[in-house]
């Protein structure tokens, strides 16, 4: 009995120093470009916060906008350089649509407001409920300066870059119904674990999160004029081609 015991040990003991080998063997020889495909979803609770009504002067206010959970799809390509193979740079692309919920909203006026096209209208407090909105954003990146530890398999990383985030919006609310595009400057900032399957693919799993402004004016469109901040947070993950 005692020397089944000691022959299992061995064998638990070799497969565990075996994975763990794998895991932290380092790729010396690995390609440092890569493309890779991605998907992932955003994360509950994200809102557009600090609403504020434009159309008003001075401009009115409406309570944060609770925002649905989305798919996400992309494609990133990157290159880490050879000189510094801690450092490199990449560029990604991706696609949701956190449509905003149908929910109860609180809409402030300031008194003695002008109304865009309308003139001065009586200030004051409404809530109700409010019909929800469509609302597509594609995100790019044209550049992540992006830091990894590289010595292993499993390389943990982090990045950060401008972002140009592109929404629509579709309005349904009842006399207010309209199309809206508008592109903001922002900021992107992720961190993940990437793993070496083969020399050429790896797979990746990452946090993400955005943070800008998007300003919506109808024009002719229809709609109404509101500002928000928008901060998401995301999950993904996908496979990279090393060449």
């Amino acid at each position: 009995m005692t020397h089944r015991l000691n022959i299992k040990r061995i064998w638990s003991g070799a497969a565990v120093a075996g994975l763990l080998s794998l895991l932290i063997a380092a790729p010396s020889a690995y390609p440092e470009a890569y493309i890779g495909g991605q998907i992932g979803t955003t994360l509950a609770g994200n809102t557009l916060k600090s609403v504020s009504l434009t159309d008003f002067s001075p401009e009115g206010s409406m309570s944060d906008r609770d925002l649905a959970k989305s798919a996400l799809f992309g494609l990133k390509v990157g290159y880490y350089f050879p000189r510094a193979r801690w450092f490199g740079i990449e560029t990604e692309f991706y696609q949701t649509n956190p449509h905003i919920k149908q929910q109860n909203t609180r809409i402030s006026i300031p008194p003695g407001s002008i109304l865009k096209d309308f003139g001065t209208v009586g200030g004051g407090t409404a809530e109700g409920v409010l019909s929800g909105d469509y609302f597509r954003v594609r995100t790019w990146v044209p550049v992540n300066f992006m830091f990894r530890y590289h010595k292993t398999r499993l390389q943990p990383y982090l990045g950060f870059g401008p972002g140009i985030f592109m929404a629509h919006i579709k309005t349904t609310a009842t006399g207010f119904e309209g199309v809206q595009d508008t592109t903001s400057i922002g900021f992107n900032v992720k961190a993940g674990l990437e793993y070496f399957i083969t020399r050429h693919l790896s797979a990746f799993g990452e946090w993400k999160h955005n943070r800008t402004t998007f300003k919506f004016d109808p024009n002719n469109s229809g709609g109404f004029g509101f500002q928000a901040n928008y901060n998401p947070h995301f999950i993904a993950f996908g496979l990279n081609y090393h060449f």
